[in-house]
C-alpha cells in the first residue's frame, strides 16, 4: 500500500494535542513493557487516547494503555507514550514513524525509548538492563521506504550514530544510583509475535548481538531520519531460545518486568533529570 506521508500529514497530529496544551515538550518517552508506570509521576498530566488522535495509531497490546500523556516529569516539559505499536499487530513499516514524526511537530529534541528484550549475552541475565549502543535490523526493512518528504528529514541519512553517544555516556554515570545491572550492548530487532528459534538466536550472538526484541529499531530510526537524539534501555526480561534449558513465556516477561519496574522508573527518572 501507497501511503502519503508528507509534513501536512503529521501536522493534523499535532494540531489536535497542541490545542490540548500550553507548552512546548523538551523530552519524549516511549514505555515499553516494563514501565507503564512511570506515567503514574507525571505532574499535572493532560491524557489523550490514541483514537483521538488525527492520523495516529491505536495499540492492541493489552499490557500498553495506548494513551499519550504529556506534562512534567523531574522539572522536564515531556510527552509520552505509555503503550506504543509494533509491526506484529498488522501495521506497515511506513505507519510505525508516526509517534515519532508527531514528537518532532511537537518540538521534543531527545527520545527515550524503553522496551523488554531476551538476553542474547551468556553474561546476562534476567532483570539487567541494557543500554542500547547500535542494534540489527534483521527484518531487513526500513519505516522511511517510500516517497520521502525532505521537510521531515533527508532521503539518505546516517545511522552510525542513532543511539547517541552523549546519551549513553550519561545514562552509564548515573548507573551507580541504580540498583539492577547495567549493561551496554546490541539489541537485534525481529518482527514477532513469535520469540526468535534457537538458530536465530545462535546466529544473532555470532554476529554480536547481545538481545532481541521486536520494538525500538523503527523508532529510532525515524528519529534519526528527524535529527532527533536517541536514548534506548532494554531490560532484559528473560534468556532468549537455547540459551538455557527453559522455554521462553510470555509469563515469564511479564513478572521480571513486574520486578524490576520501580527500580527502573527510578533510573529513568534520574536520567530525565539531568537530561
Amino acid at each position: 500500500m501507497k501511503y502519503n506521508f508528507n509534513l501536512e500529514y503529521f501536522e493534523k497530529s499535532a494540531d489536535y494535542v497542541k490545542s490540548k496544551i500550553d507548552f512546548e515538550p523538551q523530552i519524549a518517552l516511549i514505555l515499553g513493557s516494563a514501565l507503564g508506570r512511570l506515567s503514574e509521576d507525571i505532574k499535572h498530566p493532560v491524557e489523550i487516547p490514541y483514537e483521538e488522535i488525527p492520523g495516529f495509531l491505536v495499540s492492541t497490546v493489552k499490557s500498553h494503555a495506548g494513551k499519550l500523556i504529556l506534562g512534567e516529569l523531574c522539572g522536564k516539559k515531556i510527552v509520552c507514550m505509555s503503550g506504543r505499536f509494533h509491526y506484529y499487530e498488522g501495521y506497515d513499516y511506513e505507519q510505525l514513524t508516526a509517534p515519532i514524526r508527531l514528537f518532532k511537530l511537537l518540538g521534543v529534541k531527545t527520545v527515550i525509548l524503553t522496551n523488554a528484550a531476551g538476553g542474547i549475552n551468556t553474561g546476562y541475565r534476567p532483570g539487567d538492563l541494557m543500554i542500547i549502543k547500535d542494534h540489527i535490523n534483521l527484518a531487513g526493512a526500513s519505516p522511511l521506504r517510500g516517497v520521502n518528504d525532505d521537510r521531515i528529514g533527508p532521503r539518505f541519512f546516517d545511522v552510525s550514530n542513532a543511539y547517541d553517544k552523549d546519551l549513553r555516556k550519561l545514562a552509564k554515570s548515573l548507573a551507580p544510583q541504580c540498583h539492577l545491572r547495567i549493561q551496554e550492548g546490541v539489541y537485534a530487532y525481529q518482527v514477532g509475535p513469535h520469540f526468535e528459534t534457537p538458530a536465530e538466536i545462535r546466529f544473532l550472538r555470532a554476529a554480536g548481538a547481545d538481545a532481541a526484541g521486536m520494538s525500538t529499531v523503527t523508532e529510532a530510526l525515524t528519529a534519526a531520519h528527524c535529527g532527533m537524539r536517541t536514548l534506548a534501555i532494554s531490560l532484559i526480561s528473560n534468556m532468549a531460545a537455547g540459551i538455557d534449558d527453559n522455554p521462553v513465556d510470555g509469563r515469564e516477561v511479564d513478572q521480571i518486568a513486574a520486578q524490576s519496574a520501580q527500580e527502573f522508573k527510578e533510573y529513568l527518572k534520574h536520567i530525565v533529570r539531568n537530561i
